[in-house]
């Protein structure tokens, strides 16, 4: 068993964690309403930070999303360290598996396609992370626009690689798990984005809640990569040097040998006669 397959876990466990930890600095500092809270209110008299009291006056600018709830100092500065660093431990992992695939299997362009939407995710992660939606909207929204989209693709591609390389009874129930966890997560990517657009205050909230789903979801589809890292060791490192060239290099390799034993073959022995002559 490699300790590689630590890393795939530590994903999920530390981005998971640290949303929720912005979440409740931002609930803590009363920059966002709670996740429970459904009623909004159009405009209020007060900030909802300067409010004191049990109950509270929110409007959509506290709808608990991620973004927002990252938004204000201090929580700002932690959600752009959990996102800067778990794009990095994407981007990893991303081309660990990649590897992997290659040394145990070969190269497919599922795999190729599943590194670039992966890589690309994290690209749009960091955006996410470090603009954030009130200081810099149109950067942080192209940077969700990549990422949310990318990452579905991802999770996807990935399904659809796991069913394909599956041989025993485990890796196709892993592929089933997959297979669940993505439509999961498609169905509250989409649900997400059309009550985005609405103006309803429920509908916005849910949008807020679904957005969670989404995102917890498909951090916890990184941590099913443990399955397959348990088996990386240095060999996937020199394949993932190597690319895709194990199987031409066989059969480069193959082309050799075989001119070699053609051209080692013993001529025919001459007659005498012509030997004489």
């Amino acid at each position: 068993m490699s300790l590689w397959m630590i890393l795939p876990v530590s994903l999920p466990v530390l981005t998971i964690t640290g949303i929720w930890v912005v979440y409740a600095m931002a609930l803590y500092n009363q920059h966002v309403c709670p996740v429970d809270n459904w009623l909004y209110n159009q405009s209020c008299e007060e900030a909802l930070y300067l409010q004191s009291g049990p109950s509270f006056c929110c409007t959509l600018d506290n709808v608990p999303l991620i973004s927002k709830c990252g938004t204000l100092p201090p929580e700002s500065c932690f959600f752009s360290l959990i996102c800067s660093t778990g794009s990095f431990m994407v981007m990893v992992i991303v081309l660990l598996r990649y590897a992997h695939v290659i040394e145990k299997h070969q190269n497919c362009v599922l795999n190729t396609a599943s590194l670039s939407t992966g890589w690309i995710c994290a690209a749009g992660l960091i955006m996410v992370g470090n603009f954030q939606v009130d200081n810099a909207k149109v950067l942080h929204y192209v940077g969700a626009g990549i990422a949310f989209p990318t990452s579905m693709l991802f999770v996807g591609l990935q399904s659809a690689l796991t069913y394909r390389l599956a041989k025993t009874q485990g890796e196709y129930n892993m592929a089933h798990f997959r297979l669940c966890m993505t439509l999961l997560a498609l169905v509250a990517l989409v649900l997400s984005g059309v009550f985005f657009c609405q103006e309803s205050f429920t509908l916005q909230h849910a949008s807020a809640i679904f957005e969670w789903v989404f995102c917890v979801t498909v951090m916890l589809f990184y941590g099913t990569f443990a399955f397959e890292f348990a088996g990386i060791s240095g060999d996937t490192m020199v394949m993932l040097s190597r690319g895709g060239g194990r199987l031409r290099s066989t059969g480069i390799e193959h082309k050799v040998d075989s001119m070699a034993g053609t051209h080692s073959q013993p001529h025919p022995i001459q007659p005498d006669n012509m030997s004489i002559l």
